[in-house]
Parts: structure tokens; C-alpha cells; sequence
């Protein structure tokens, strides 16, 4: 209170916290000018690189800030991908009606599958656990006919949103940045809540967490639901984008890109998600020229990131750029 008046200006933690979640806002609006200066064969694959956005900034949530060795991601982008491709090909749902739905059914999985961790499976076991799983529900995807078509793939209908068909690729991109604007902004609020300090403080020390009260099986069974419902919308995205959901799109590759993403980007970073994923993503693109050369483009950046840089990419932008630094494990 100065001058008998009561100072609206925020807190200096309420400061830096809106400063440290600028680029969520101001990237989307600089993105926003991409469809005038690409064509469309550029704009599909930006718009697929929203799409991995989502599954790294999911996938993060486990293996980054739970500190888990969980492979269900493939399992989670197949069952968002699948349920929003089956409600608006069995349904005639619009997309925007189906999207959300292929998130919560990820989400439930995802739960269902944390029960594992609650009963102490740990490391390399839940990651074999995890890893089945998925491979169960792949051959679901396939024997499952009257559902999925089986191996041949489902065809799925061009996505709507209000009427209004996305038949153009900035038309999608416009749609697809808002979700994914949206599901990064409930990430960090959740991660910088006093449920992102618990995930880190179960990273850090699971019993000690639980010897002060925190209680891990509620957070194991939330990191993991949220993990799905994340990497589930990245799914319904997908299913709108290429139009054709097939059992190989889910497989062991699938997973094996998903971790590249997380690792070339950062560890428990929402940034580090949103690097990894355009590197990714991209590099695909720039070695199409060389045949047979993406395996080599992909494995060599991810062992020397691992070897010399292993907080990701994103720990070399931190310095000049401060607000990319997470602080919500911070007191």
C-alpha cells in the first residue's frame, strides 16, 4: 500500500511467471504467418509438427517430470487417433465433436495403465509392461474389423469444425495451433501447480515424497491419465490430418521417434517438447535426397545430445533465454 492506495502490481513470483510463459503466447502469434509464405506441401508438414508437439509435450510428462521408464506413448497416439477416426467414420461425427473424445479414452488408458507402477513395478518392467500394451492393443487395431478395418486402415472423413470443412492445409493449421496452444497452457498450469512439484519430487525421491505426505499413487495414476489425454488429442489431430489410421503408424518406430522427440528437445521441458518435436519432424524433409540416410540423420543427434547435452537442445536456448527455463519445481 503506498499513498493510501492498494498497489495492484503483481508479486515478483506472479512476474516471472507470466514472463517465463511468453513464448506460449507469442510464438503462436507470430506462427500464425506461416500459410502466406509456404506452400502446401510445406504447411503439411508443419501441421504434423504440431501433431508431435502434442506427443512430445505428453510423453514428457512421464519420462520428464514423473521420471518414469513408460512406453505406452505409441499405445495413447493409436487410441486417440483410432476413436476419433471410428466416431466420425461409424458415427458421422464432426471432428470437433470426435477430437476430444479420443483424448479421454487415452486418458482412461492411461490410468489403467499406471496400476503396474502402483503395485511397484519400476524401470525396466514398467517399461516392458507399457511396451505390451501397446503391442496388444496394435493387434486389436488389426483383428478388430467390424471397428478399425483391420490392417488395410480406416479411411476417415474430411474433419469439419462448425460446418465448415478443412479442406485446405492452412485451414487445418489454424485449428490444429489453437489445440495445441490450448493443451501446452493446461500443461504448464498443471506443471507449475503443486501437482508438477509433486511429479518432480516423486522424480527425485519417491519414498521421501510419500514419508512427507504426498501421496504417489494419486499422482502416478494423474501423470499418466494426462500423459494420455495430451498424446491422445496429438492422435485425433493426426486422424484428421493424414486421414487414414493404420496399425503400422503405431508401431515400435512410432515409439522410437516419440522418444527421439523428448530427448533431442529436453527432459522435462515444455519447450524442450516443442523443439524436439520440430527437429524431428523435419529432418525427415531435409534428407529426402539421401534414401536410406534418415536412420543415421536421426541416430547420430540423438547419441551425441545424450552424451554431451543431456537436458536437450533446449538447455543450450536457456541462457539467452531465460523465460524457456521451467520453474515450476522452484520454491
Amino acid at each position: 500500500m503506498t499513498d493510501g492506495r492498494v498497489s495492484t502490481a503483481l508479486p515478483g513470483r506472479g512476474r516471472r511467471m507470466l514472463a517465463d510463459r511468453r513464448w506460449l503466447y507469442v510464438l503462436p502469434l507470430l506462427a500464425l504467418a506461416i500459410p502466406f509464405f509456404v506452400n502446401d506441401y510445406i504447411q503439411y508438414i508443419v501441421n504434423l509438427t504440431l501433431i508431435y508437439i502434442l506427443v512430445g509435450v505428453g510423453f514428457n510428462v512421464l519420462i520428464g517430470n514423473l521420471g518414469q521408464l513408460a512406453f505406452a506413448n505409441a499405445a495413447f497416439f493409436g487410441l486417440g487417433a483410432y476413436t476419433t477416426g471410428i466416431l466420425m467414420y461409424h458415427l458421422n461425427l464432426p471432428f470437433w465433436l470426435a477430437l476430444l473424445p479420443g483424448g479421454i479414452v487415452a486418458a482412461i488408458a492411461g490410468a489403467i495403465i499406471s496400476l503396474p507402477a502402483l503395485r511397484g513395478i519400476r524401470l525396466f518392467y514398467l517399461a516392458i509392461v507399457t511396451l505390451a500394451f501397446g503391442e496388444l492393443l496394435r493387434w486389436t487395431y488389426i483383428h478388430v474389423e467390424s471397428l478399425t478395418l483391420g490392417s488395410m486402415g480406416l479411411h476417415v472423413p474430411r474433419p469439419s469444425v462448425f460446418g465448415y470443412d478443412l479442406t485446405s492445409e492452412a485451414g487445418k493449421f489454424v485449428v490444429f495451433l489453437v489445440v495445441v496452444v490450448v493443451a501446452l497452457q493446461a500443461t504448464a498450469n498443471l506443471l507449475r501447480s503443486r501437482v508438477g512439484r509433486a511429479f518432480m519430487a516423486i522424480k527425485n525421491n519417491e519414498h521421501a515424497a510419500a514419508s512427507v505426505g504426498v501421496p504417489t499413487s494419486l499422482y502416478f495414476v494423474l501423470a499418466f491419465a494426462w500423459s494420455g489425454l495430451v498424446v491422445g488429442l496429438g492422435g485425433g489431430l493426426y486422424a484428421a490430418h493424414v486421414r487414414l489410421v493404420a496399425p503400422e503408424a503405431f508401431n515400435l518406430m512410432a515409439l522410437i521417434m516419440h522418444f527421439a522427440i523428448v530427448m533431442v528437445g529436453g527432459l522435462g521441458n515444455l519447450a524442450g517438447g516443442v523443439i524436439g518435436a520440430i527437429i524431428v519432424t523435419g529432418t525427415p524433409e531435409l534428407v529426402r535426397a539421401w534414401p536410406g540416410m534418415l536412420e543415421l540423420f536421426l541416430a547420430i543427434p540423438i547419441i551425441v545430445i545424450l552424451m554431451f547435452l543431456p537436458k536437450g537442445l533446449v538447455s543450450l536456448l536457456c541462457r539467452p533465454l531465460p523465460m524457456l527455463q521451467e520453474s515450476y519445481h522452484r520454491p
